[in-house]
């Protein structure tokens, strides 16, 4: 049976499908807007950040080893290999984007974050009729209800600061908002892998200063779940 949509229809879905992380990213890009002006950065600096990064992980932990007078080079590479996760991504997506226009490409790499990615592969999966110009719209319309609401919760928070009481339990935003994403991808062996390996080298590597433990914790989680799909394959 032919279910192929409209890239329109098919934009209109991917907002709706990404509409309930609403619900992780405006509390996580709250609090990313005080912490940071709390940490002493103007509002440009701050929103400086949400809008060049969209990376809250990468946003946090460059903060943080910045407030630790870390060395630039260190805050630099603690960033990206928290963020390495977007090259796997990027490499992923490849074999459903690949043939966009080279414009349209490189806004979908600006937009690529956890969510739009882990909506977007999934319903590419479920969905293998849906042709380029389909795929290209419903990650568009993945990045609605996700990057306006990055910006604006960012900069709410920049401007609130300290005014935002502090029982709010905005701080749980990160870990839910990972939990959410994480989960549902651990479908194969090679994602519980690679999870697993990261949680183990973390541990093993806390003791490094700056949080410097990240860079092997993310590059061997990487290297395992590699492994394991290619070993798998060969079976």
């Amino acid at each position: 049976m032919n279910t192929a949509t409209s890239p329109r229809s098919a934009f209109w879905r991917g907002a709706r499908d990404c509409g309930p992380f609403v619900l992780v990213v405006a509390p996580f890009g709250a609090l990313f807007g005080v912490v940071g002006t709390e940490a002493g950065l103007n509002i440009a600096q701050v929103m400086g950040f949400s809008v060049v990064v969209i990376a809250g992980a990468a946003q946090f932990t460059a903060l943080q080893l910045m407030l630790d007078q870390a060395p630039t080079l260190v805050v630099l590479l603690s960033a990206i290999a928290v963020n390495l996760r977007m090259a796997m991504y990027s490499a992923s997506l490849a074999a459903y984007l690949g043939d966009a226009p080279l414009w349209k490409r490189a806004l979908l790499a600006y937009m690529n974050v956890d969510q739009t990615y882990a909506i977007s592969v999934l319903e590419y999966e479920r969905r293998p009729e849906m042709t380029i110009a389909e795929r290209v719209g419903y990650f568009f319309g993945s990045c609605v209800p996700v990057l306006p609401v990055w910006y604006v919760a960012t900069l709410a928070g920049a401007l609130l600061g300290q005014s935002i009481p502090s029982n709010w339990g905005l701080e749980f935003a990160v870990p839910i908002a990972f939990l959410a994403l994480v989960a549902p991808a651990l479908r194969t062996m090679a994602h519980i892998a690679a999870a697993g390996a990261s949680i183990l080298l973390a541990i093993a590597f806390v003791g490094l200063p700056y949080n410097l433990g990240l860079l092997p914790a993310g590059i061997g989680a990487m290297i395992v779940g590699a492994e394991v799909e290619r070993r798998m394959g060969l079976q």
